[in-house]
């Protein structure tokens, strides 16, 4: 089976074993991931739940929100029943299992950047305060969040061995070639047609600074989670993050980045025009 053909059977294999609760919110059974994610023992499977679980704490966050306990009934051969556990889990809780499962199963090591990209999309999508937002809220939110991340990935690029400007352009550009089709930054600023002076995240729309947002805390995470070492490892790594990230998309059937709208705005004078209502409101107090 290809690469391609795993990283299909394992994506629509994970949405299909979804369920909803009477109140409409999505869980996995952690029996049904396991099958999916080619555990045939439970033992081993569950020591990749405690691991999972042990993470959601270390992050802050309570895990019985995402792991909840339960009994499950199962057919045995002699047409009697037994109760064996199971966990109900959140798609969060879904993320830090695969995260924390063995990478060199190819449904694993196919299925973190994806689950990552899926998880930080929904929680996206759930952020009430998020949605109230207007466009040109969520554009400034999000460029603030890509400019932060993009630091955090400038250090762990240097780490894998990407050190001059030049190799840092040149890596930049295999993570826009994977998520916008093949075109490079330069392409993308022809494509958008914009000045010479412009930036191409300072011109892009709230959904399409979301997918960038994506490439670089993916691409950062696997940088870090691998030890990726070399230049040209970590150039291949962005481009195939990139790449994962539009596959997404399209999986989601939504607009390709190079195709979406750029915004009459730019972010530069957005971000000028509100500091000055900002001040204008603080001297009016």
């Amino acid at each position: 089976m290809s690469k391609k053909d795993i990283e299909k059977r394992h994506h629509t294999t994970f949405e299909e074993l979804k369920h909803l609760t009477e109140g409409n919110a999505e869980f996995w059974y952690a029996r049904d991931l396991q099958v999916a994610l080619d555990y045939a023992s439970w033992d081993k499977f569950k020591r990749v739940i405690l691991k999972a679980i042990t993470a959601c704490e270390n992050s802050g966050q309570a895990s019985d929100n995402h792991f909840s306990r339960v009994g499950k009934m199962v057919q045995l051969g002699s047409g009697s029943q037994r109760e064996i556990e199971d966990y109900q889990l959140s798609r969060y809780a879904c993320y830090l299992i695969v995260q924390n499962g063995d990478p060199s199963k190819p449904v694993i090591a196919n299925g973190q950047t994806y689950f990552a990209i899926q998880t930080r999309r929904q929680e996206l999508a759930d952020d009430a305060a998020f949605q109230r937002l207007k466009e040109e809220e969520k554009r400034l939110f999000l460029r603030k969040e890509v400019r932060e991340h993009n630091k955090q990935l400038v250090e762990a690029a240097q780490q894998a061995g990407v050190e001059s400007t030049l190799d840092f352009a040149i890596f930049q550009n295999h993570g826009y070639k994977g998520l916008y089709g093949g075109l490079d930054a330069k392409g993308i600023h022809q494509r958008k047609g914009l000045k010479k002076s412009q930036q191409i995240l300072d011109n892009m729309g709230s959904t399409e600074l979301a997918a960038n947002l994506f490439r670089a805390t993916q691409t950062e995470e696997k940088l870090r989670r691998e030890k990726v070492q070399g230049k040209s490892h970590a150039n291949s790594t962005h481009f195939e993050v990139g790449k994962k990230v539009r596959q997404t998309i399209q999986e989601l059937g939504g607009t390709m980045p190079e195709d979406l709208p750029t915004p009459d705005e730019d972010l530069k004078k957005l971000e000028r025009r509100t500091k000055a209502q900002k001040k204008l409101k603080n001297d009016e107090v």
